[in-house]
């Protein structure tokens, strides 16, 4: 059964990490963790990404590795306890998961009690597309990619950064939710709105 957290920012409050450590039996100290940073074009040097791995070493983690799916062999993925995808462009994050064969991977590993932690775009890798990238920051999509369907863990389509207006201006003045009450509209279906301090566990 899949053990996934789905995360806006990571593991931003305790309560986010309180959440994450119901998931987790055994002792965290023998466990390891991967943090793939193929998001992001700072990869492993990504501040987030470097956060995750000292927010890890506090909840008791020894060992953990980083990933980069687009130059890693994606079956180190297969020798780990926890997964933690960190977030950067979706787009890119969606092509090289793909491409390397990691998405069948995951998909496996999900059925295995793996815990998988999705974060902002890895948040949305983990859902059924990537639709919802592409409606409101298609300049992202630099691959030039047009087959948007995801990973499909989970059924739900997740907006990270809800609270955050800063980061998804738009030039006709609509708000976030003006622009994601179009999309559902436009795509008959229902998105899950996610504040950076929040969390949905699967």
């Amino acid at each position: 059964m899949a053990k996934i957290l789905l995360t806006s920012n990571g593991f931003y409050t305790k309560a986010i990490k309180n959440q994450f450590l119901k998931f987790i039996h055994g002792e965290k100290s023998q466990m390891k963790a991967t943090i793939i940073t193929t998001a992001s074009p700072q990869k492993e040097n990504n501040r987030y990404a470097q956060k995750a791995k000292e927010d890890f070493k506090g909840m008791g983690f020894q060992n953990i590795d980083f990933i980069d799916l687009e130059f890693d062999n994606p079956e180190i993925l297969t020798q780990n306890d926890v997964i933690y995808i960190s977030g950067g462009n979706p787009f890119n994050l969606l092509f090289h998961t793909k491409k390397s064969g990691a998405d069948e991977i995951l998909r496996k590993l999900a059925s295995q009690n793996v815990v998988i932690v999705g974060v902002s775009a890895g948040a949305i890798l983990l859902g059924p597309n990537i639709k919802i990238v592409h409606f409101f920051t298609p300049q992202m999509n630099t691959l030039n990619i047009e087959d948007f369907t995801a990973l499909d863990l989970t059924s739900k389509l997740i907006f990270p950064r809800y609270d955050r207006e800063d980061l998804f201006k738009d030039g006709t003045g609509k708000s976030i939710e003006d622009r994601l009450e179009e999309f559902e509209a436009l795509e008959k279906c229902e998105v899950t709105r996610l504040k950076d301090d929040q969390c949905i566990s699967i």
